[in-house]
This record gives structure tokens, C-alpha cells and sequence, in this order.
């Protein structure tokens, strides 16, 4: 982190002396502008050669972007994402001089050309320090632009189009900018400073941490590890982090996991690491892929550490299972239920249900043959597994291991997915095939125990629109 301080005061001695050079005073950095002024700051930043009058424009961007109200900063982007497109002018040119003569300048200089401004405004702006961080706030901005435009009672096609194609051109450099080359793992532990754990309490997206003393259970004992990528550019804002569990089997529910009193395992006992929650901490770096580094790492670092360890599988939530089960029951041809299965999946409709064991029991058998065909046989349109968490391990190189009936009994879980839990196995030797299988051929990796619970004799598989999904 002292390389990074060194750059970042580097920056800001460039910055500073920049700022003579364009004439900008501090108070001149407090005063607002309009966002159309700030537009202006944008193309006159996109225009200019020097780097230390660019790096202190960037930041005076910056930092007048991050004043404005969230009215103006949405005022903003909109003249962005229209007005700082490529010069279709100028690609028509560049088309007719390729088709001219298709040389590899021709084709290089169209491929320039045909660049939006908007792309190297977010380069330029970059160059300010903590200008990555403002940026991945910026974006989160555009998100909440894009669901505003969506929502409209009369939307603005041509507005979402351009605002979609500003959110592709921050994707698409975020995606460079934070490759794993870039990502640094640390270990989370209780010696972590404080600001950091703060933020993997808040940022917790999957079981909740109530707190202090419920966070030093989770990364304390021996048993417990917490591991968090870093990227330079950020220092002390982790982008993902992992929580991990040793245990000596295959940990079918999450209560046992989070106890406040249960036993500690000597991490040299431990047979199996199980990965109950994984948490992307930053918003604005929405599709860019961090988790399936992550965890590769994780196990290789952990099996290096812990040679007892041979077993390595998740313990994941199913967020979209209820709703899909619902769906199919009010279906007049249910996908994956037998008529018997919708009759006895009404007890679901008891508050009770969970609680009452002869109940349970009885759910249980057309639960999970449900389950079965939730992940086996339901496809999006584009031909992939309905559930998110499903899509991201498979994709990864897991296998679908076990169907945990009543995994999380938490008001959470019920909600989400009738307290179904699941475990995806990171089999190292079975990884790769399982990988190009899954993304070649949407094959999903599963356990016989799994693939047993299907029902034979059901009508075939439906797709089911990516927004249901």
C-alpha cells in the first residue's frame, strides 16, 4: 500500500501545480457549476495534451460531479452518454477508406474513430487522484439513471440506448482495470484495521453480521477464515471477500455454522472448507468477474496451508427458488411437480409449516424432487439455469452436490427458497471439464444423489424469461 500512497502524492503534486496552469484557484473548485458546464470541463479535458493540467481538470471534474445533487449528477451523465458519442461523420470516412483499401492502418484508424469520446473522458478522468473509486461511484449513478429512464411513463428510447452504451464503455475499461494481474488477496482477520472490518460488516450481502462481536466469531477461531481482493487503485475498499468454514464434513445448513456457542475444530483437523457467503462490495463494478478468481485462489491457498483439506464445496442460498415454485404451482402444466407434488405443496401456504415436523417431513418429499428440477431441467432463454448463485458456480466448475431440505431456516431463506440450501463441490481435478462443459454445452455438473431426485415422466423443459429469472 506504500507504492500506492507514493503515486497518489505524486498525483496530487501534479495536480496541484496543474491547476496553475488552467487557472483554477481552490475556491474555485468549491463553486458549483451546472452539468452543463460541466460537460463543457469534460470536452475541454478530452481536448487538451498536457498531463498536469489534465490531471488537475480530472480532479476539479471530480470533485464538482461529486457536489452536485443527485438531480444534477443525473442531468450530467444524460449529456455524457449523448452528446460525448464517436464522430459518425468520421467513422463513415474511415468505413470508406477500409473498403478502399482494407489495410491494417485503415482498419486501425477506424477502429479509433469509431471509439466513443465517452470512453477516453473516463480514461482522462482517471488520472485524478482516487479517480478510479469516483468513477466506480459515477457508474453506480448511471444505474440508478438507467432503472429512472426505464421507469418513465413515456420512455425515452434513444436515451436509454445512449445511457446502455456509456454503462458499456465503463464496463469495458473497469474490466481491464481490475484483471486479476491488478487484485491483491489479503487475509481478513481480527489484526485487520478497523475501517476495513467495518466495511465487510456492511457490505455482507448474504447471512447478516450483527455486529462486532458477531463478526470476531466469523474470522477469530482457527476454524473461520475471511478472505477480501484488494485492487491499488482502491487500498482500503475491498471489491469481494469470502467466508470460510473448516469443518469435518459437508455442512448441510447455516445455523450450525453461525452458532454463538459451538466448538472449535483445531484447523489441522478439518477435512472440508466450506464457502458459505460470498459478498461483492462494490456496486458499480457490476459485471466485472472477481468471484471465480477468488475462489480458485482461496482453495489453493488454503489446500497449500491446510494439507488436510480435501474437500472444498460451498453452502449457497437459492434466491430465485420460491418464486419459480410458485410460478409452477399455479401452472396448469407444472414443470418438475407430478399433480400429487402442487396438492402436497400447499402446506408451503402454513406460516407454520417449517416448524411442524410431520409437516416438514411431508413437504420434504415433493420439495426436492422440485429443487431437482429447478436446477437440472428450468432454463432462462438463453438456454442456462434460472438461479444466479447456480449460473455462477457451474460456470466456475463446480458441481451441484447436495440439496439441503430446510438449510436456512432464517426468515430470509423461507422467503427466498422455502429454507432450501445447496452445496456446489470445487473438485480441482474436475474443474476445467466441468467448466467447458457447462459453457459449451449448458451441461449442469450434478451428484447422482442430486440427479436421483428428478421425477421421470414430466413435460419437457420450458424457458423462462431472463427478468423472471
Amino acid at each position: 500500500m506504500a507504492a500506492s500512497s507514493f503515486f497518489g502524492d505524486l498525483l496530487q503534486t501534479i495536480g496541484e501545480r496543474g491547476r496553475d496552469l488552467i487557472g483554477l484557484a481552490r475556491g474555485d473548485m468549491a463553486q458549483r457549476a451546472s452539468p452543463a458546464e460541466l460537460a463543457k470541463l469534460c470536452d475541454d479535458l478530452i481536448s487538451r495534451r498536457g498531463e498536469a493540467s489534465g490531471v488537475a481538470l480530472a480532479r476539479v471534474i471530480l470533485e464538482r460531479y461529486a457536489s452536485f445533487p443527485r438531480e444534477d449528477r443525473h442531468a450530467f451523465l444524460r449529456l455524457i452518454a449523448v452528446e460525448f458519442d464517436a464522430d459518425h461523420g468520421a467513422v463513415e470516412q474511415a468505413i470508406a477508406a477500409y473498403r478502399e483499401k482494407p489495410t491494417r492502418a485503415r482498419l486501425g484508424a477506424l477502429h479509433n474513430v469509431a471509439e466513443p469520446r465517452s470512453q477516453e473522458l473516463i480514461r482522462r478522468l482517471n488520472l485524478a487522484r482516487e479517480g478510479t473509486l469516483s468513477l466506480v461511484r459515477m457508474r453506480e449513478d448511471l444505474f440508478d439513471l438507467r432503472k429512472a429512464l426505464g421507469d418513465e411513463e413515456r420512455p425515452d428510447r434513444a436515451l436509454i440506448d445512449a445511457a446502455e452504451s456509456l454503462d458499456d464503455d465503463f464496463e469495458h475499461l473497469f474490466a481491464s482495470w481490475f484483471n486479476r494481474g491488478f487484485l491483491v488477496l489479503r487475509h481478513i482477520d481480527w489484526t485487520t484495521p478497523a475501517h476495513i472490518l467495518e466495511k465487510i460488516i456492511r457490505y455482507e450481502a448474504v447471512h447478516e453480521i450483527q455486529g462486532w462481536e458477531d463478526l470476531r466469531r466469523r474470522i477469530e477461531p482457527q476454524d473461520r477464515r475471511c478472505f477480501a481482493f484488494f485492487h491499488p487503485a482502491l487500498v482500503d475498499e475491498p471489491l469481494i471477500f469470502v467466508e470460510v468454514a473448516l469443518t469435518s464434513g459437508i455442512a448441510p445448513a447455516i445455523a450450525p455454522v453461525l452458532a454463538d456457542e459451538r466448538a472449535v475444530l483445531p484447523a489441522r483437523s478439518a477435512t472440508c472448507a466450506v464457502f458459505y457467503s460470498i459478498s461483492n462490495c462494490q456496486r458499480g463494478l457490476a459485471g466485472v468477474t472477481f468471484g471465480n478468481f477468488l475462489i480458485k485462489q482461496v482453495v489453493e491457498d488454503l489446500a497449500r496451508e491446510i494439507p488436510t483439506l480435501k474437500t472444498f464445496v460451498t453452502l449457497s442460498p437459492v434466491p430465485g427458488f420460491a418464486r419459480w415454485l410458485d410460478r409452477e404451482r399455479r401452472a396448469d402444466a407444472p414443470q418438475g411437480l407430478t399433480r400429487e407434488d402442487v396438492e402436497t405443496l400447499r402446506l408451503l401456504d402454513r406460516p407454520d409449516w417449517a416448524t411442524d415436523k410431520p409437516i416438514a417431513d411431508t413437504v420434504r418429499k415433493a420439495l426436492l424432487p422440485a429443487a431437482a428440477a429447478y436446477f437440472l431441467r428450468a432454463k432462462n432463454e438463453r438456454g442456462r439455469p434460472l438461479d444466479p448463485v447456480a449460473r455462477f458456480h457451474l460456470g466456475n466448475g463446480a458441481r451441484l452436490e447436495r440439496l439441503n431440505f430446510l438449510g436456512d431456516v432464517s426468515a430470509k431463506g423461507l422467503k427466498q427458497s422455502y429454507g432450501l440450501m445447496v452445496n456446489y463441490l470445487y473438485d480441482l481435478s474436475a474443474i476445467e471439464k466441468n467448466h467447458e462443459t457447462f459453457a459449451n454445452l449448458g451441461t449442469v455438473a450434478a451428484s447422482s444423489v442430486v440427479s436421483r431426485e428428478l421425477r421421470a415422466n414430466l413435460p419437457p423443459p420450458r424457458a423462462v424469461a431472463l427478468a423472471d429469472a
